[in-house]
């Protein structure tokens, strides 16, 4: 039983309430720095209020982008990001969970080494892989499509480990049931595997879509087309400025634009996320 000290319970929040300030103040400022003008923040002294031009910059990142920058307006590219975000958690998550599915449900040899096999591919990243990646991409003619975005990205060994361990929890009289009344394999994963594993598939897609919205590295390599620009490469283009000041304000109102989308996932997916992260009985 935990005592209620009211010491104890002031420290706790007022480290909870330092804690969220120093996450949510940079944020904050990026907000602020959004509705300012282009020479706000270059005088020394940093606004903590809002300016009158929010509409204006938003308006602007959102219709024309920044040409000096060679950054394309934010809408398309945001697309684009939503694309890839979408085809990696999804793609992901198919493939890992038929991996895993094979390989707690299906006797073959070296069933153990095929898991082991995938799961040390967690020690070669496509930023370590990435000359031979890019090879193969190009030599595929993937170049500046959202398949060249996409499909080298889709292999996800922690997917497939996360996926594997609760199969493993799944009672074996569920398989026998579904054996008995005719099921087979696939009507069992359908029917049984597939519902108990909503919570983690959600909170799998949540972290999977957020990976695919943020990849720069990859996207840098594989797209020279600006149709085919991500989001996060526009905003790097915006922030790099060769011969003048980057335009802090629009580059902020494109940094806010930008993280509207996986935090509507996270919100709208909260509560299966949470669950998929803490439940550990069905």
């Amino acid at each position: 039983m935990v005592e209620n000290r009211p010491i104890l319970n002031f420290l706790s929040h007022l480290v909870l309430i330092v804690g969220v300030v120093a996450v949510v103040f940079p944020v904050y400022l990026a907000f602020i720095a959004s509705t300012r003008g282009p020479n706000d923040f270059y005088s020394g002294v940093v606004p903590l209020l809002p300016g009158p031009h929010m509409i204006e910059n938003y308006w602007a990142m959102l219709s024309s982008g920044m040409t000096t920058s060679g950054a394309p307006p934010l809408g398309p590219m945001m697309f684009n990001s939503l694309v890839m975000a979408l085809g990696v958690a999804i793609g992901k998550i198919a493939i890992s969970i038929l991996s895993a599915f094979a390989i707690v449900y299906f006797r073959f040899p070296f069933r153990t080494l095929a898991f082991w096999l995938i799961f040390i591919t967690l020690m070669l990243p496509v930023e370590v892989r990435i000359v031979p990646t890019f090879k193969v991409v190009a030599d595929l003619g993937l170049l500046n499509n959202y398949g060249g975005l996409i499909v080298p990205l889709l292999a996800s060994a922690t997917a497939t480990f996360l996926f594997r361990q609760f199969f493993l929890t799944v009672p074996e009289e569920l398989m026998e049931a579904a054996r008995v009344d005719g099921a087979g394999p696939m009507k069992f994963f359908r029917d049984i595997l597939l519902p108990l594993s909503v919570t983690n598939i959600a909170a799998l897609f949540v972290i999977l879509f957020i990976l695919g919205w943020n990849q720069y590295l990859w996207p840098l390599i594989v797209t020279t087309n600006q149709d085919q620009y991500t989001v996060v490469m526009g905003i790097k283009r915006m922030a790099d400025v060769a011969d003048s000041y980057p335009q802090w304000h629009t580059v902020m109102a494109a940094v806010i634009l930008a993280a509207l989308p996986p935090v509507l996932v996270i919100i709208g997916m909260q509560r299966l996320f949470v669950k998929g992260l803490t439940e550990t009985e069905k």
